[in-house]
């Protein structure tokens, strides 16, 4: 999914001052369980996190930074999961199956997205609220390369590289983030995750038809 644009006043070097900026950040998703994000006031944010009005505007100017950065670090989270999982993957392979190994990869994004479905369908409603389309390409060019790097291992051609990585991301963002955005208590996993998994290996074998 595209990180938004982040605003941030004052980035937490102390171990501190991050404390204080996660409590901020959790603060907000625990009211978004309860009220839609429109409704939450920055006092609620701060009253739950136990600070001061004025620690909020220590490290933000607005509620829409604060949304943000709660994106950008739930994607964040994620991605490094699921690079590292990616990795495990590989490394106790027995067999170079490309298709197998990607497939493995997938199933595992959607059960972290499965097992966080409210956070996810939240952010890719605000994300459209909060991010300018020059973040939308800087944070699909991120994902995109996320993507490379694990499928580097498979394939030794750079553009060939750089479109399969291209074309991944486009089917899961895709298909997970208008399911989501539809359907926010969407329920047939099995179902998406088998039409992502048939639309990725039928890519494949045009590319491999084509080169």
């Amino acid at each position: 999914m595209a990180l938004p644009a982040i605003n941030v006043r004052r980035k937490p070097r102390q171990s501190r001052a991050r404390i204080t900026q996660e409590a901020l950040m959790e603060s907000f998703v625990r009211l978004l369980h309860d009220h839609p994000a429109n409704k939450i006031t920055i006092r609620e944010i701060t009253d739950l996190a136990g600070v001061g009005l004025g620690t909020f505007y220590e490290y933000f100017s607005k509620k829409e930074d604060l949304i943000a950065l709660t994106i950008h670090q739930h994607v964040k989270s994620n991605a490094e999961v699921l690079k590292s999982y990616a990795q495990s993957v590989y490394d106790l392979s027995t067999k170079s199956d490309f298709q197998s190994y990607l497939q493995q990869i997938i199933h595992f994004q959607l059960e972290q997205i499965q097992a966080q479905q409210f956070l996810w369908a939240q952010s890719f409603l605000l994300e459209r609220q909060v991010s300018s389309i020059e973040t939308y390409q800087k944070s699909y060019a991120m994902m995109v390369e996320m993507w490379q790097n694990m499928l580097k291992p498979f394939i030794q051609d750079d553009e060939q590289l750089k479109q399969m990585s291209l074309n991944v991301q486009r089917i899961c963002y895709g298909f997970v983030s208008q399911t989501l955005l539809i359907e926010p208590e969407f329920k047939d996993w099995k179902v998406l995750e088998a039409d992502m998994v048939q639309i990725i290996n039928s890519v494949i074998s045009i590319k491999k038809q084509i080169f």
